[in-house]
């Protein structure tokens, strides 16, 4: 390629147009191609495959001693095999194995490939209930959460209201401490109220709520529930509900 373009390069004759010149080099360029693809060698495998080419092309002749059986019991060139006809037209194709692996390889491979695709999606579908099962456990702590707020929050309301019923009964000091709302101010608390703080702390919300709902009931035949002060216990048990936020529910 370099020698046509010194070549062109040189040819710079008047006269001779550019187009031209152009063409030369081009015809040059693919005679020398042509040239170079015919003197090269063809390698072992190359000259294997066109023979096997041109052998599998061709179709047997009655030399062929299998071919001239199948001529004697009646076989025509391009008829189906069997009784019927009911066979194949063309030979089984062959298959040339060209690798250097092993027989088995490929399906060594293969199998490989699908256990890999396996081991993947099961990855995903654990990782799938993984993620339920951490979504399931979000939805049940917030629901508790939820809960246990509106617990405190009945539990305060109980305590205001025994605080207000024993003070109008003159009672001036609760049964238990956490019967009343505690006072905000600490200098308050002397060493008695922090023993029984230690002690109500084993108590849970549930537990101190229903513990002072039956209180209230017993002592001032008030329902925290209905809200109503009922004059004695057959008519809080007559009329009212029950002890519990399910019963008025």
């Amino acid at each position: 390629y370099l020698l046509n373009l010194l070549t062109l390069r040189q040819d710079v004759r008047p006269g001779l147009p550019m187009v031209r010149r152009m063409k030369q080099a081009i015809q040059k360029e693919e005679k020398q191609k042509e040239a170079n693809e015919k003197n090269r060698q063809k390698s072992i495998k190359e000259e294997e495959k066109e023979r096997r080419d041109l052998v599998l092309k061709s179709a047997l002749g009655s030399e062929n001693k299998g071919f001239a059986l199948l001529q004697k019991m009646g076989y025509k060139s391009g008829q189906a095999l069997g009784k019927s006809g009911e066979g194949i037209v063309e030979p089984i194709p062959l298959n040339i194995k060209t690798g250097l692996s092993g027989l088995g390889h490929e399906e060594l491979k293969k199998r490989k490939a699908e256990e890999k695709l396996e081991n993947y999606r099961q990855k995903l579908h654990m990782k799938k209930q993984a993620n339920e099962q951490a979504a399931d456990q979000f939805r049940i702590r917030f629901k508790n959460k939820q809960e246990e707020r509106k617990m405190e929050g009945d539990l305060r309301k109980s305590q205001r209201a025994c605080q207000q019923l024993d003070m109008q009964k003159a009672i001036d000091v609760p049964k238990e401490t956490w019967y009343w709302l505690e006072p905000e101010e600490e200098d308050k608390k002397d060493e008695e109220d922090k023993e029984d703080e230690c002690t109500s702390s084993d108590l849970s919300v549930s537990e101190k709520l229903h513990i002072l709902t039956a209180y209230l009931r017993e002592e001032h035949f008030y329902c925290i529930w209905c809200g109503t002060t009922y004059e004695d216990s057959e008519d809080l048990s007559s009329n009212c509900p029950g002890d519990s936020a399910a019963d008025h529910d």
